[in-house]
């Protein structure tokens, strides 16, 4: 492994423990699955190995502008792309 996969890995783990919603939390509302971070039209994803699973969000509504978010994690100020892509 590369000194940046490790570097990545570590990152992962720390940055996972903000999470703000978790898919397998008790009462996770099927909704949400919808909602997540990386199918937002604010969700830009970061470069490199991270960006298949992290991404900035910019969208000034959310409490977690110009924060790094996980893909998979969400708020309520979710804004669905209009090309209904997500990651």
């Amino acid at each position: 492994m590369t000194t940046d996969q490790a570097h990545g890995r570590e990152c992962h783990g720390r940055w996972l423990t903000a999470l703000h919603r978790r898919t397998n939390q008790p009462g996770y509302p099927e909704k949400w699955f919808d909602e997540q971070c990386g199918g937002c039209r604010f969700w830009v994803p970061l470069t490199g190995e991270l960006g298949w699973d992290w991404g900035a969000c910019t969208n000034g509504n959310s409490a977690f502008d110009g924060r790094v978010r996980f893909e998979h994690d969400g708020c309520e100020a979710f804004a669905v792309r209009e090309d209904g892509s997500f990651g």
